[in-house]
Formats: structure tokens, C-alpha cells, sequence
């Protein structure tokens, strides 16, 4: 029942808004009798973070399958996936709660910590599908702002769909992470093939 409480309340979200979801609603889409829904979640807010956070949290474990799957994948693979991750309908719903949260503290402050533990695994997880080293200058920035362009890409897809031209802006731009990643790279092993190089090395030649 509380699975099919959380499933109809996304579905819900995602064809009316936060603003015209209503408990009502969704107990009618389940199929679920209105003390039953008010049983396992007493608000409106209550029903709707906890749908999210089911959503996300599944989508979460898909991001966390596809590092074992794409270990070793060509960059291009990893960033079109989180192209696709960032488009999902789970994003989506989550983009209507953190609409809502900016004017509700409240909501804000449910929302808010949850937002934040998922950003931060977000994150590592695509530093190891990446392999990227974040000891290295530049490196988080990097990474962040892969991030931070396959939300903004998420978003346009909410008003009409972007797949061809968000693929495009994606193999771009996946072109470009792996300049820097390798460049980093040949970098730093000259730094190190420097710092190993026995003293006196450079007279000897």
C-alpha cells in the first residue's frame, strides 16, 4: 500500500504540480482509502518528500549499478547517462518539490538535507565512473560542472523533449573532460617522472 501511496503521488506531481497535488488525488490513484493514506502519511508534505525521496533513491541505485557496468566506459557513455539520469521523471518530480521548497520553510527544511546527501553521492559516484583524481587542481570543478550542465540540460526537458540536441551538447562536451582529465594526467606523471629522477640526473646528460 505504501509503495502504491508513493508511486501515484510522482505520477500525480508530474501531471499537475505541486501546487495541485492533493492527498484526494492521490489516494484515488492508488487506490487507496483517505484514512489508509492518512495513516502512513498524515500531510500533503509528508506524502510528497517521501514519493521523491523513493524516486530518487531508486534512481539513485541505477547510478550506483551503472558504475559497475561502465567501469572503464569511453567518457562520452558516462556523461550521456547522466544526461539521461538528470532528464528522468524522478528529477523531474524532485524539480516541482524544490519549486515548492523555496517559498515553504518547511518543506525547505526537509528537502534541503535530503537534496544535499544525494548531490554529494551524485558527485562521487561520477568521479568514479570517471576516474578523475580530485587531488588534482581543477579536478572537483570539473566534475561539478558536468554536473551542473546535465541538471541545466534536465530542466530545459521539462518544457518539451530534448533528447537529440541535449546528446549533442553532451558528446561536446565529453570531448572536453577528456582533454582536461588527460592532460591532468600527462601532468601530473611529469611531475612525478621529475621528482624521481635521480639527483645530479640533469648534469650527467
Amino acid at each position: 500500500m505504501r509503495a502504491r501511496l508513493l508511486e501515484a503521488t510522482v505520477e500525480v506531481l508530474l501531471e499537475r504540480g505541486f501546487a495541485n497535488t492533493t492527498t484526494t488525488l492521490v489516494s484515488e490513484r492508488a487506490g487507496v482509502s483517505r484514512g489508509a493514506q492518512l495513516h502512513h502519511f498524515p500531510t500533503k508534505n509528508e506524502l510528497v518528500v517521501a514519493a521523491v525521496a523513493h524516486v530518487m533513491e531508486r534512481r539513485a541505485e541505477d547510478l550506483r549499478a551503472a558504475v559497475a557496468e561502465l567501469q572503464g566506459a569511453p567518457t562520452r557513455k558516462v556523461i550521456r547517462m547522466l544526461g539521461d539520469y538528470f532528464a528522468s521523471p524522478g528529477f523531474k518530480a524532485a524539480l516541482e518539490l524544490w519549486v515548492a521548497a523555496r517559498t515553504d520553510p518547511e518543506l525547505l527544511a526537509t528537502v534541503g538535507p535530503f537534496e544535499r546527501h544525494l548531490g554529494r553521492e551524485t558527485h562521487l559516484l561520477t568521479v568514479e565512473l570517471l576516474g578523475a583524481d580530485e587531488s588534482q587542481p581543477g579536478v572537483r570543478e570539473l566534475i561539478q560542472a558536468t554536473l551542473d550542465l546535465c541538471r541545466g540540460l534536465g530542466l530545459a526537458d521539462t518544457l518539451s523533449d530534448d533528447t537529440r540536441r541535449r546528446a549533442r551538447i553532451l558528446d561536446e562536451w565529453a570531448k572536453v573532460v577528456d582533454r582536461q582529465l588527460t592532460g591532468l594526467q600527462r601532468q601530473a606523471e611529469g611531475t612525478q617522472d621529475s621528482h624521481s629522477r635521480p639527483v645530479g640526473a640533469e648534469e650527467a646528460r
